[in-house]
């Protein structure tokens, strides 16, 4: 799984306007595989902005791709500690680190991720499969001084079914996975080649706010708490939205629209409905990340979601960037509104 990249937007901060058209171009060699022009692109870029984060961010992608860990990790490393405040890097290295057995290393770097930018679903995603080595390799062990233990055979079967459906082919090569000798080595399902977006020239005298939080508070109201302070819920909700799509779990995932949901393309909502379960339901594997939420309060019971969609089936890997418009019902936020860029 960790090995796998999606695309992203490359956002550039108005500090960097005069570095725009090389680093672009550098992200398309990249993309094309030119690794060795794409680094002749950003060196030049660095020369002259040696602080520069999307740069160096590119930087430790091209030297993963040509096969330098060490070097990507000495880069992603640098990049933690003069741009503490952005999880990418810490999600890179836990990338690196995986694909190098040193699972340890792996969870430090993506518990940091998630401190830094709680609502990061990708680090999310990506703990959980360390957990599951690191769960494996436990329950191996424990076999291999009780055999007969169904217990702890049970345990590390469900593992195997955990990862044999949607990850198979998607590991790190086998020289750098340690080899199991009951479960499969699950690999780390994503690492972002999208450059952290906005960051100054030079490092930040203190990080910026990290946690997604409301630009507009509801008006008062007696005994309503702003709106900003209900964002946590808005969120929650995302992303439970998103783990029913990954579990294509049909029934639940719909349970999230509003009665009032505006049908795309002005069909009927049993027409939608029908074709919703029928994209769900096709495909062998579904796996939805989110990364970059925010929240916007129009009112104590509308909010506007925006944030990054990763999206992997077993027939398709996208990227774009979302918007929810959320509404609160019975207590509970719905979406009212779905919109794809």
């Amino acid at each position: 799984m960790f090995n796998r990249f999606f695309a992203g937007a490359l956002l550039l901060s108005a500090s960097l306007v005069v570095y725009a058209d090389d680093i672009q171009d550098a992200h398309k060699l990249f993309k094309q595989g030119q690794h060795s022009q794409a680094l002749d692109k950003v060196n030049g870029v660095l020369a002259g902005k040696p602080k520069d984060a999307q740069a160096r961010f590119l930087k430790g992608l091209i030297l993963t791709e040509q096969g330098k860990p060490a070097e990507a990790i000495k880069a992603f490393s640098a990049l933690t500690e003069d741009y503490p405040e952005l999880p990418e890097p810490y999600n890179n290295l836990a990338v690196l680190y995986a694909s190098q057995g040193q699972y340890d290393k792996a969870k430090l770097a993506l518990e940091m991720a998630i401190r830094t930018h709680p609502s990061y679903a990708t680090a999310h995603e990506n703990l959980g499969d360390i957990y599951a080595k690191m769960a494996s390799q436990a329950y191996d062990r424990a076999l291999q001084l009780d055999r007969s233990n169904t217990a702890t055979q049970t345990k590390l079967a469900m593992i195997q079914d955990l990862f044999a459906g949607g990850t198979r082919g998607k590991a790190a090569p086998a020289r750098n996975n340690p080899v199991l000798s009951k479960a499969e080595a699950p690999a780390l399902s994503k690492a972002e080649v999208t450059a952290p977006a906005n960051v100054a020239a030079n490092p930040p005298v203190k990080p910026e706010p990290i946690a997604p939080a409301a630009t507009k508070p509801a008006p008062a109201e007696k005994n309503t708490p702003p709106a900003s302070n209900n964002s946590g819920d808005v969120l929650k909700t995302v992303n439970a939205w998103a783990a029913a799509w990954s579990a294509k779990d049909v029934k639940k995932y719909l349970s999230f629209y509003a009665a009032d949901f505006k049908m795309p393309g002005g069909q009927s909502r049993a027409a939608w409905e029908a074709a919703r379960h029928e994209r769900i339901s096709k495909p062998k594997f579904i796996r939805v990340g989110i990364s970059g939420a925010t929240v916007n309060f129009s009112d104590s019971n509308h909010a506007a979601v925006k944030f990054r969609q990763s999206y992997r089936a077993s027939h398709l890997k996208s990227s774009d960037s979302k918007t929810l418009l959320m509404v609160k019902s019975g207590g509970n936020w719905l979406i009212q509104e779905e919109h794809t860029k």
